[in-house]
C-alpha cells in the first residue's frame, strides 16, 4: 500500500505548496530562507512529478478503482470505477452495489465499509457488470495510512474469467458460473436455450442454479447439486412445459486452478445415453423374466464342470438355493448314482465328442422329479474360458404318460388275450354243462352215475367262473346293469361278509349321507366287494380290523393316481380298508395283472383283484390302491353317480311262472361248434320245441331261402362264426322275415356285436356258457312264455 501512502500526499500536493511560499515571502526568513524556499520547490517539484506517475498510473488502470473519504464521499476514481459504477451524483459505494447484480451486494458493501473504518482491510466476491455482463468479481477494501477514515477500493475481475466465458459460450455443453451463494452470474446461450430461459434473465442475480435441477440437493454449499462425494452425476434439468432433460453435471471451483471465482457447472446432455440406458435396462429385465420364468432349468457351467449361474426353474428342480449350488460341481444337482453318467456325458460334450444328446437323470437324492438333460458348448470370450450351456426339462409327467400307456398297452394284451381263450373255454364249457345236463335227466340221485357226473359238472362250473373273471378283467363280459343304492347292497351283503372273513376280523361299515345312486350290475358289484374283502382277510391272518366306508365325491379337475386319470365329475366311493400286512412298492404297479400273486402256490388263482379291476373299469369306474408295508391296504372304488331311480324287481308271480320251461314252435339252431350245436338241439327237443340245426349262417340262409322254407318262430345263433358271422346272417335275414325273433349266443360280451345289428333291432343274448335250464328259460321268455 506504498503508492497508495504516495498517493495520499499527492492529493493534498498543491495546497501546501501555497501555503509555504506565503509564509516565506511574508518575510520571516530572509536570504538563508530563499535557500530553503530553493529547496523546497525542488521538493514539491518532486512531489509533483510522482503524484503525476500516481495519477497516470490509477487513469490507466484496468481494475476500477475509487479512494473515499471519511463520510463516503469520493476523493479520486479512475474512468474503470467510472465506467462499471457510473456513480453521477451518487456515492461511489452505493453507485458499486448498484453494479451489482447480487441481492446482498449493499449488505455486503456495508460490511466491508464497516471493517475498513475500524482500520481492518476487507475482500469480497461479487457478481459484477462489465460491458453489459455479469462477471464474478474479488472487491477489496483497504484503509489509507495516515489519513483516518479514508479507504481505497478496488474490483479486481477474475484471471482468465474472460477466456474462460469466450469458450463456455462456444461448448455444445450448458454452462453456469455461480457464486458462493449459489446465484447465477454467466450462463451460456446453450443453457438459455435447455431452460427456455433468455440469458440476461438467468444471470441477474436472482436466479440460483438449483432452481434449474430436480432433484435440488440439500445439503452441501448453496452451488452443489448433486450427491456427496460423486465427481460427476446425473441430473434433471428443467426445461420449458415441465420437460425434464436429463443431464451429467461436473462442478468445479474455479479459484484453485486460477481461472477465477465462483464454481463453473457444466452440463452434458444424456438423453440418448440415458435412452440406450433405459432400452438395456428393459432388455435385462425381460432376458431375466425369460431366464428365470422360463418352464424349463438353464444353467451355465465352466469348463471344469461347476454350476456359475442358473434360473430358478433349475434350482426349484434341484431343491436346492443358489447359495448352496454356485461354484460346486453339477454332478450335485442329481442322485448320487447318476453323478458319474452326468459328469462323463458333459465332458464329451466339452470336449466336442459329443452332439449334444440328452442324458436322462432324476434329480436330488429320493424322489425328484426325472429330466432330460441338454448341454451345448459355448467359445471362450476375450480372457474367458469356454463352458457348456445346460438345459434341463422336467419329463416326470411324461415318464408317468410313458409308464401309463405301457400299463395300458399291457393289460390290454393281457385282456385280449384273456378274452380269445376264454371265447374257446366258454364253447367247450358249453358243451360239457349242457352235456351234464342231459345226463343227469337220465340218472337221478341215488343212480351210480349220479356223483360221478354231478362232480363233472361242478369242476365245469368252476371253470366257468375262471373264465368269467378273465372277461371281466378283459371288459368283455356281458352286464346287465340296473340302478341301485350301494348302501342296501352292502346291508344284504353284510351277513355273508362276516361269514367269508371269519369272526377274528371285526367287519366295520361307514355310510356317508345322502348318497347318490349308481347304475351297475348287481352281481358283478357284489362280486369286487367280496373280492376286496377276502383280500383284505387273507392279508390279515392273525386278525384285524376291515372298514367299508362309502361317501359321495365331487371333482371339477381331472384327478391323476399313478397310471391312470379319472375324469371331472360325481362318483360314489366304496373304500375297503384293513388293518393287514399292507403292500411292498414294487408289488402296486402289477396287483391288477390276472394271474399275478403274493400268495402261496395252491392259496388263489391270482384273479380276484384283476376280476374287480376289469368289473369297475366296464363299468365306467375306477379302482385305485394305497399302501405301505405293515400300514394295511385301501382299495379306492369310484362309480360314476346316476341321477335315475332305481327300478322295481320283477314281481314274485312272474318269477314262479318263469319255472315251467316247456314250449312249443320252430328254432333254427345255427352253431359252428358240433358239441355245443348238438346239446343245443337235444335240450330244446327236450323242451318241446322243433329244432332245425345249421353249421354256418351261409347254411341257415339256404335252409330259409329255399323253395317252400320252412316257418321259423326264433332262430339261435352263435356270434362268431367263420366266413359270415351271427349279427350279419340276422340283418340279411331280416329283410324278408322282418319280424323273426332271434336270441344270440356267444363267449363274449353283448358289446361287441351290438352295434353292427343297428338301430333299433330287438334281439336277446345268452352268454356261453349256459346250462341246459339257463337255455330253455331264456328261449321260453323270447318265444313269450313268460
Amino acid at each position: 500500500m506504498a503508492a497508495i501512502g504516495l498517493g495520499g500526499l499527492w492529493l493534498a500536493a498543491s495546497g501546501m505548496e501555497l501555503a509555504v511560499v506565503a509564509w516565506l515571502v511574508s518575510g520571516g526568513l530572509g536570504v538563508a530562507g530563499l535557500a530553503t524556499v530553493a529547496s523546497l520547490k525542488r521538493a514539491i517539484a518532486a512531489a509533483d512529478r510522482q503524484r503525476s506517475l500516481l495519477a497516470r498510473a490509477l487513469e490507466v488502470s484496468a481494475d476500477p478503482q475509487v479512494v473515499v473519504g471519511p463520510d463516503g464521499a469520493p476523493v479520486h476514481y479512475n474512468p474503470a470505477f467510472r465506467d462499471l459504477a457510473q456513480p453521477g451524483a451518487r456515492l461511489p459505494l452505493a453507485a458499486l452495489a448498484d453494479a451489482s447484480p447480487g441481492p446482498t451486494a449493499a449488505l455486503e458493501i456495508r460490511r466491508a465499509a464497516a471493517a475498513v473504518a475500524d482500520g481492518r482491510a476487507a475482500v469480497m466476491e461479487l457478481p459484477v457488470r462489465f460491458g453489459g455482463e455479469s462477471v464474478l468479481a474479488r472487491v477489496e477494501a483497504s484503509p489509507l495510512s495516515g489519513w483516518p477514515g479514508h479507504a481505497h477500493w478496488r474490483v479486481v475481475a477474475g484471471r482468465g474469467d474472460a477466456a474462460l466465458r469466450a469458450v463456455a459460450s462456444l461448448l455444445p455443453r450448458a454452462v453456469a458460473i455461480a457464486d458462493a451463494g449459489g446465484r447465477i452470474v454467466f450462463a451460456n446461450q446453450t443453457l438459455a436455450d435447455w431452460v427456455g430461459h433468455p440469458v440476461a434473465a438467468l444471470t441477474d442475480g436472482t436466479v440460483a442454479l438449483r432452481s434449474l435441477v430436480e432433484p435440488a440437493a440439500e445439503h452441501g454449499e448453496p452451488w452443489f447439486l448433486g450427491p456427496a462425494g460423486g465427481p460427476e452425476f446425473e441430473i434433471g434439468l428443467k426445461g420449458e412445459g415441465g420437460a425434464v432433460r436429463p443431464c451429467a453435471v461436473v462442478q468445479v471451483e474455479l479459484a484453485p486452478i486460477g481461472l477465477g471465482t465462483g464454481v463453473l457447472t457444466l452440463f452434458r446432455d444424456v438423453t440418448v445415453e440415458t435412452t440406450q440406458r433405459d432400452a438395456l435396462k428393459r432388455a435385462e429385465v425381460r432376458f431375466e423374466r425369460f431366464f428365470n420364468l422360463a418352464p424349463i432349468g438353464v444353467g451355465l457351467i465352466d469348463a471344469e464342470l461347476r454350476l456359475v449361474e442358473c434360473n430358478a426353474t433349475l434350482l426349484t428342480l434341484a431343491g436346492q438355493s443358489l447359495e448352496q449350488v454356485q461354484g460346486r460341481s453339477v454332478g450335485l444337482l442329481v442322485q448320487r448314482e447318476q453323478r458319474a453318467e452326468l459328469l462323463g456325458r458333459l465332458m464329451e460334450v466339452m470336449e466336442g465328442r459329443n452332439g449334444g444328446a440328452p442324458v436322462e437323470v432324476r434329480m436330488r437324492d429320493g424322489g425328484g422329479p426325472v429330466v432330460h438333460a441338454y448341454a451345448r458348448r459355448y467359445d471362450a470370450e476375450a480372457g474367458g474360458a469356454p463352458g457348456l450351456i445346460l438345459h434341463v426339462v422336467d419329463v416326470t409327467d411324461q415318464k408317468k404318460l410313458e409308464a401309463q400307456f405301457v400299463q395300458s398297452q399291457k393289460m390290454q394284451a393281457i385282456g385280449q388275450l384273456a378274452g380269445g381263450v376264454a371265447h374257446d373255454f366258454n364253447n367247450l364249457l358249453t358243451a360239457m354243462i349242457g352235456f351234464c345236463d342231459l345226463l343227469l335227466l337220465r340218472h337221478k340221485p341215488g343212480d351210480q352215475s349220479f356223483s360221478d357226473i354231478m362232480q363233472i359238472k361242478q369242476n365245469a362250473n368252476r371253470a366257468a367262473n375262471l373264465v368269467r373273471q378273465l372277461l371281466a378283467f378283459s371288459r368283455q363280459q356281458t352286464l346287465q346293469p340296473r340302478v341301485l343304492d350301494i348302501g342296501e347292497v352292502l346291508a344284504e351283503l353284510s351277513n355273508l361278509l362276516r361269514r367269508l372273513i371269519g369272526e377274528n376280523i371285526e367287519l366295520k361299515m361307514i355310510h356317508g349321507r345322502d348318497l347318490g345312486l349308481i347304475k351297475v350290475d348287481q352281481g358283478q358289484l357284489e362280486q369286487v366287494i367280496i373280492n376286496l374283502c377276502v383280500n383284505a382277510r387273507d392279508a390279515m391272518a392273525g386278525g384285524g380290523r376291515l372298514t367299508i366306508v362309502t361317501s359321495n365325491f365331487a371333482t371339477e379337475v381331472p384327478v391323476r393316481r399313478a397310471t391312470e386319470e379319472m375324469p371331472p365329475g360325481e362318483y360314489v366311493v366304496i373304500e375297503v380298508v384293513d388293518t393287514g400286512v399292507g403292500i411292498p412298492p414294487e408289488n402296486l404297479q402289477r396287483i391288477f395283472e390276472p394271474f399275478f400273486s403274493t400268495k402261496e402256490v395252491g392259496s388263489g388263482t391270482g384273479l380276484g383283484l384283476s376280476t374287480v379291476y376289469g368289473i369297475v373299469r366296464q363299468t365306467g369306474g375306477f379302482v385305485f390302491v394305497d399302501s405301505a408295508p405293515g400300514q394295511g391296504a385301501k382299495f379306492t372304488v369310484y362309480l360314476p353317480r346316476h341321477l335315475e331311480q332305481p327300478v322295481a324287481a320283477l314281481p314274485a308271480d312272474v318269477r314262479e311262472r318263469a319255472a315251467d320251461l316247456t314250449g312249443m314252435g320252430t328254432i333254427l339252431l345255427v352253431e359252428d361248434e358240433d358239441a355245443v350245436r348238438t346239446f343245443g338241439a337235444r335240450a330244446l327237443r327236450n323242451k318241446g320245441y322243433q329244432v332245425m340245426e345249421a353249421r354256418s349262417a351261409e347254411a341257415a340262409l339256404d335252409l330259409l331261402q329255399g323253395a317252400g322254407g320252412p316257418q321259423v318262430d326264433l332262430i339261435v345263433t352263435d356270434v362268431v362264426m367263420p366266413q359270415k358271422d351271427g349279427p350279419t346272417l340276422i340283418r340279411e335275414v331280416r329283410q324278408f322275415r322282418p319280424d323273426v325273433k332271434v336270441i344270440f349266443i356267444s363267449g363274449y360280451a353283448e358289446e361287441r356285436f351290438r352295434d353292427s345289428l343297428g338301430e333299433g333291432a330287438v334281439v336277446e343274448f345268452l352268454p356261453k356258457p349256459f346250462s341246459l335250464k339257463q337255455l330253455a328259460s331264456k328261449v321260453k321268455e323270447v318265444m313269450g312264455g313268460v
